[in-house]
């Protein structure tokens, strides 16, 4: 007769009476050992069966060495590009038997590297999706974090790869689609200033500048969220700009938003553009023109390159680079004539 433990828990040594094993041999069995002879491993499963014994996962965890879990750590998850990209990540991760932990540093950039280290203690691996740290701190703490895969920032540690969205092209690209339109006078309202996207955005912008010089083009301090877009009515009134570039397409629709409390027409009186195309884009008034990044793909291949560390089936050179697709909708139009005064 199976007597249960004193917590009422079925448990190892309940199974090894059943199946008339040692308790090692029931550990390796539950823990996938091939080793043991089939016809034993049959009884025991059958055993454990018969007793409903769940195994402890975090025992089996401890045994093992691993914990089916990773990490990964944002700087915002409210934003729906984050929100996407984990989206991505944790459909390839479960087809693989992977949970996700997911760490938010709300743009406290001196938290990133707190939260990675204990998000990398608790998981196998470990995903740092656009970090603020600046690059020195990076380096610093980059290896202790290993198996690690970086998206939007890159490394010199070696065995981590990058996967990287060319926003400089990308922001170029918009540029020209607008000066193609006819306008002659552009405004970017930047990101936050540690953000390195928001650094490729203006390093594209310079080439842009220095290849059209018959252009102007006015920067404007910024953020990444709504609340940005629609706090910088003002100056990008100020600006006289007729096409604005915005970091993403939160700052775009915020923007948009103030536009139009204003009384002012997009893209009658003002063209907007944003970046990312995430899926509210599409479904603004008017139809957001942006950079469109294939977002939920970024979190899938994040995955595979993480996957491939873990199982040490990879050297960690490998990595990716993605062009953003200029997706023009209703937002962009002709430039209209310069205006002469400041509407508010």
């Amino acid at each position: 007769m199976v007597r249960k433990s004193a917590s009422g828990r079925i448990g190892i040594a309940d199974v090894a009476v059943k199946a008339g094993v040692s308790h090692a041999t029931v550990s390796r069995v539950m823990n996938g050992n091939f080793t043991v002879d089939p016809d034993i491993a049959a009884r025991v499963r059958a055993a454990a069966a018969e007793l409903k014994y769940q195994p402890n996962p975090v025992g089996r965890s401890l045994a093992l060495g691993k914990t089916d879990t990773i990490g990964i750590v944002v700087p915002d998850l409210a934003n729906p590009t984050f929100q996407e990209i984990l989206r991505g990540l944790s459909r390839a991760a479960a087809q693989d038997g992977y949970r996700v932990l997911i760490a938010d540093s709300f743009e406290v950039s001196s938290e990133e590297s707190i939260l990675a280290g204990e998000a990398r203690r608790r998981c196998d691996g470990l995903v740092l999706c656009a970090p603020r740290m600046s690059d020195a701190e990076l380096e610093e703490i980059a290896p202790s974090l290993h198996p690690l895969v970086l998206i939007n920032r890159t490394t010199a540690t070696p065995g981590v790869p990058s996967l990287v969205v060319d926003y400089g092209q990308g922001v170029q690209d918009i540029a020209g689609h607008l000066v193609e339109l006819g306008h002659t006078r552009l405004a970017f309202l930047a990101g936050p200033p540690r953000s390195a996207s928001n650094e490729m955005r203006l390093r594209g912008l310079e080439t842009f500048k220095a290849a059209h010089p018959e252009v102007e083009v006015t920067m404007l301090e910024g953020g990444s969220d709504f609340d940005t877009g629609h706090e910088a009515v003002d100056a990008v009134l100020a600006s006289g700009a007729t096409g604005i570039l915005a970091f993403n397409d939160l700052v775009a629709m915020g923007l948009m938003s103030g536009l139009h409390e204003r009384g002012l027409d997009v893209p009658g009186d003002i063209s907007v553009t944003g970046f990312d195309d995430i899926p509210f884009a599409r479904y603004t008034t008017p139809a957001l023109t942006t950079g469109a990044v294939p977002i939920s793909e970024l979190g899938e291949q994040a995955w595979h390159q993480l996957r491939a560390l873990i199982r040490q089936e990879g050297d960690g050179t490998s990595g990716s680079r993605y062009q953003p697709r200029l997706e023009v909708r209703a937002s962009t139009g002709p430039a209209k004539a310069p205006r002469s005064t400041v509407h508010g």
